[in-house]
């Protein structure tokens, strides 16, 4: 298969404390050679400030002050490079357990997962909640690295189990395509170099498998969706009958000419006009930024979502999501919050926790009834207004909901409509 270096892969990487994150996406930069020289040179002084004899390669991803002086990565780190065959966004998230909510922000836009595993400590709790997080997200590939495997003399029958440790629960996970690589990051064997000290391993490298993985869209292009965020009324002679529905189109295709609906309201019309920017456009597809006008005068504004005539999605007022807790504080059920719905804000409540799920075995917990950071739950919520939804796994930009703190204005939550 030809890979254009047009392509852009997004991945995150995910995986314990001290598993060696910051390491391999330094060694990927480095052997990449896609670090710059003035990074190299600021790297290499810190390096050297703090005794290494060497590069500490963690350095290339620790981009904040703080991080570099604590020797700790605390938030998500997104770094950006390109070889000859593709594009990539790394999204390197903390492996801390009070941070596994950062992952969810981290991979809500990936292609890929890279979850790392200790050699020597296998597959470990953290293991299990980034791959049950990646599922979630409904993230197609995961990247398996076993790191550390000089600490274990790169063994082939310890690689083996842990592959096995993994597919023992992975297989009630939705992710079909698992890769699995022995890896040493620091020393860079199997990241971007085929190592020598693995002739029984048969694979890729990281860095290859990166390249050469399958990217399918994840844009819903059957059911047109376009959440209105501002109508534009200009206030000058030339444009003054001219009104526009300005926003952005989250799936689907729209056409000047089609029958359209106007939700809640239900009123129907058809486009007269589409535009992006200044230039009037016959098509608009996602993740376009357009202005759309109507043939009828009808009342719409900011967070109607105008959806072809005959593809509309569910109105509700209550429905479940998957909701991961991002929030220090515990939330309960029939607490007030603002949820962010596309453009639409409204306000709700969790009416019900109607599970949740323990991690390590994925069994469903139906009695506890509070949320605490990082949990997993399936919710009810409810809110004033009714919110036009579609299923996460159809689309994510109509399937997914935050909830904010009215109080403090926080997001607490991340959800993914079942």
């Amino acid at each position: 298969m030809e890979i254009s270096n047009n392509q852009l892969l997004r991945f995150t990487t995910a995986g314990s404390v001290d598993d060696g994150k910051s390491t391999l996406i330094g060694r990927l930069l480095y052997d990449s050679k896609s670090i710059f020289e003035d990074q190299l040179e600021s790297v290499s002084v810190t390096s050297a400030k703090k005794g290494y004899e060497g590069v500490d390669l963690a350095l290339f991803t620790d981009g904040l002050k703080d991080e570099r002086e604590q020797g700790i990565t605390i938030d998500v780190a997104y770094r950006y490079f390109t070889t000859p065959k593709r594009k990539f966004i790394i999204a390197d998230t903390p492996g801390h357990i009070q941070y596994t909510r950062n992952m969810v922000t981290g991979a809500s836009t990936a292609n890929a997962a890279v979850i790392l595993i200790d050699a020597r400590h296998g597959v470990i709790e953290q293991t299990k909640r980034h791959s049950f997080i990646a599922s979630l997200l409904n993230i197609p590939h995961l990247i398996v690295c076993v790191n550390k495997m000089d600490l274990v003399e790169f063994s082939e029958d310890r690689f083996n189990e842990i592959v096995i440790q993994f597919e023992e629960f992975s297989s009630k996970l939705l992710v079909k395509d698992v890769h699995y690589i022995p890896i040493s990051a620091l020393l860079g064997d199997n990241v971007v170099n085929k190592s020598e000290h693995t002739s029984w391993y048969g694979g890729g490298t990281l860095l290859h498998t990166l390249e050469t993985l399958h990217i399918s869209s994840d844009i819903n292009k059957i059911d047109a969706r376009f959440a209105v965020q501002t109508v534009l009324r200009p206030q000058n002679d030339e444009f003054r009958d001219y009104r526009g529905y300005a926003g952005r189109v989250a799936s689907g295709i729209y056409r000047t000419g089609d029958e359209v609906a106007v939700l809640p309201s239900g009123f129907t019309s058809k486009i007269k006009s589409i535009n992006a920017g200044e230039q009037e456009v016959e098509e608009a597809y996602a993740p376009m930024s357009i202005s759309i006008t109507l043939e009828d005068d009808i009342d719409v504004s900011r967070g109607d979502m105008i959806v072809k005539k005959k593809n509309q999605p569910e109105a509700e007022q209550e429905f479940d999501v998957m909701l991961c807790w991002l929030n220090n504080d515990a939330a309960k059920p029939r607490t007030k919050y603002t949820v962010m719905h596309t453009s639409n804000e409204q306000r709700a409540m969790i009416k019900d926790v109607v599970y949740k799920i323990d991690i390590n075995t994925y069994d469903r917990d139906t009695e506890d009834k509070i949320l605490a950071m990082n949990d997993i739950a399936r919710v009810t919520i409810r809110t004033t207004h009714r919110l036009m939804l579609d299923s996460y796994r159809d689309n994510r930009n109509t399937g997914s909901v935050i909830l904010i703190d009215e109080n403090t204005n926080e997001t607490v939550a991340a959800g993914m409509i079942v």
